[in-house]
C-alpha cells in the first residue's frame, strides 16, 4: 500500500443553522428549525467549501450526519464523495428504513414483527418514533425516517458498530449498500490502548465529578457497585425517580447514582441522608472511568446507544430500564442476543416497581445469570477490542477508506 501523509492537526470550522442569535423554535415546531437548517446549512457550507479551495485546502468529501441529508446533495454539487455516518445501531438503522420505505406498518399492530436481518420482535421493542409515533408527533417521525431518502446515493456509509456485534444484520444491509462499521467510537485507552493520548472524548455536556467517584469506587470490594444513569437528556418521572430511589435502598447493595441536577428535587425527601453507607448520589460522572473500575458490577442504563457500547466494551453487565427513541430497541438487544443484562418490566402504567429494580439487581449481582452475564461481557468486549486493534474489522473499514480518498486527492492533484 503506498504511503500518504496527512495533516497532524484538524481545524474546525462553522457552519450556520439560521438561529445565530438564538430564539429557535420550540421542540412541538421541529420542523421549522430543520427546514430553516436545511436552507441556511446549505449555504454556508458551500461558501465554506468555496473558502477552503481558494485557501489551497480543497475538500474531497463531506462526511455527514443522516439528520442533515442534505449534506450529500451539496457535496454532489460540488462533484465531491459524500459519506454518511450512523450514530444508532445497523439494527435501528434497519427499522426506520424499513418503515421509510413503508414495508412496515405504522404504528405496528402484530403481535410478531419480522424485519430482514433481524430476530422476531414485539411493537415494544421497536423505536418509540415507530411503535407510539403519534404520541412524539408525526414531524419527529418524519424526520427520523427522512435518514434514509438519499441514503442510496452516498458513497460510503459508516455506522458507529462493529461486525462480530451485528453480524446478522450487517450480511443484510451490505447487500443494499455499501455499509462500513468503523466502531466502536470509544477512547483508544479503554480497548485496543494504541493511542496513549486518547483517554477521553474531548467534551461532556457537564462537569463530571470525577475525584470523589474514584475514591469512593476505589474503598469498594470488586464487582460490588451498581452504576445508575440515565444520561444527559432523559427526564425521570416523580414517580419512577422514587421507585428507583426505593428499589436501590432495598437491595442493600453499595450504588452510584448520578441524577442531573435538574432532577434532584425529584428524589424522594431524605434518601441521600439515609443510604449514605452504601450510596453515592453525584449530579453528573467521567462514566467510561466509572464502567472501567472494578469495583462496579452492575450498569443501570436507559440504553442510549452510547451507554450501550461503553458498557458492552467495558464487559458491565446491565439492567436496562429504556425512556424512548432507539432505547428500547437496544435493550431488547442487550436482554436477548447480546445477553449482556436484564430488561426490566414495567407495569401497565410504564413505571419499573421497586420490587422489580430489587429483583433485576440481584439477578445480575448474584444470581446465575450475572454469572452468565459476566462471561459473554468477557466475550464482547475482547470482540470490540479486535474490531479496532490493527488489523480488526473497524480498522480495516477505516483504512479502506483513508486510502481510497488519499488516492482520490493524489490523481485530483496531479490532474
Amino acid at each position: 500500500m503506498q504511503d500518504f501523509s496527512f495533516p497532524s492537526s484538524v481545524s474546525v470550522e462553522t457552519i450556520s443553522d439560521g438561529y445565530d442569535e438564538g430564539n429557535t423554535p420550540s421542540d412541538e415546531n421541529i420542523g421549522a428549525y430543520f427546514m430553516m437548517f436545511r436552507h441556511v446549512g446549505s449555504q454556508t457550507l458551500s461558501n465554506l467549501i468555496e473558502k477552503l479551495k481558494d485557501s489551497g485546502c480543497p475538500v474531497d468529501c463531506i462526511i455527514y450526519d443522516p439528520f442533515l441529508p442534505w449534506g450529500l446533495d451539496v457535496a454532489k454539487r460540488y462533484g465531491l464523495k459524500g459519506g454518511v455516518f450512523f450514530t444508532q445501531s445497523c439494527a435501528v438503522n434497519n427499522i426506520y428504513y424499513h418503515a421509510f420505505k413503508g414495508v412496515l406498518k405504522l404504528p405496528p399492530s402484530d403481535s410478531e414483527i419480522v424485519v430482514p436481518g433481524l430476530p422476531k420482535m414485539e411493537p415494544s421493542d421497536m423505536p418509540s418514533f415507530i411503535s407510539d409515533y403519534q404520541c412524539h408527533g408525526y414531524k419527529r417521525m418524519e424526520l427520523f425516517l427522512d435518514q434514509f431518502k438519499n441514503v442510496g446515493e452516498a458513497d460510503w456509509i459508516f455506522v458507529n458498530s462493529f461486525y462480530k456485534l451485528e453480524e446478522k444484520v450487517i450480511d443484510y444491509m451490505t447487500k443494499l449498500w455499501p455499509v462500513k462499521t468503523i466502531g466502536p467510537t470509544i477512547p483508544s485507552m479503554y480497548l485496543d490502548k494504541r493511542l496513549h493520548d486518547d483517554k477521553e472524548y474531548g467534551l461532556s455536556v457537564f462537569k463530571p465529578i470525577t475525584d470523589s467517584c474514584m475514591k469512593w469506587l476505589n474503598e469498594k470490594p470488586t464487582h460490588s457497585v451498581i452504576y445508575v444513569s440515565f444520561g444527559s437528556i432523559a427526564q425521570v418521572g416523580l414517580e419512577q425517580m422514587e421507585e428507583l430511589a426505593m428499589g436501590l435502598k432495598m437491595s442493600n447493595k453499595n450504588f452510584l447514582l448520578v441524577v442531573r441536577k435538574s432532577e434532584e428535587d425529584k428524589l424522594p425527601k431524605n434518601f441521600a441522608k439515609e443510604t449514605s453507607k452504601n450510596g453515592l448520589i453525584v449530579s453528573w460522572s467521567s462514566q467510561l472511568e466509572i464502567l472501567a473500575h472494578e469495583a462496579v458490577g452492575c450498569f443501570i442504563s436507559h440504553c442510549g446507544w452510547n451507554s450501550t457500547l461503553e458498557a458492552l466494551c467495558l464487559g458491565v453487565p446491565m439492567v436496562a430500564m429504556p425512556h424512548w427513541t432507539d432505547q428500547t430497541t437496544n435493550a431488547k438487544f442487550i436482554a436477548d442476543v447480546w445477553q449482556m443484562g436484564i430488561k426490566a418490566r414495567p407495569d401497565v402504567k410504564g413505571i419499573v416497581s421497586r420490587e422489580e429494580i430489587d429483583k433485576c439487581i440481584n439477578l445480575v449481582m448474584d444470581g446465575d445469570n450475572g454469572k452468565e452475564i459476566r462471561k459473554n461481557g468477557t466475550k464482547w468486549k475482547e470482540f470490540a477490542r479486535e474490531a479496532i486493534d490493527e488489523g480488526g474489522s473497524s480498522d480495516k473499514n477505516i483504512e479502506e477508506f483513508v486510502y481510497t480518498l488519499a488516492s482520490l486527492s493524489t490523481k485530483l492533484d496531479v490532474a
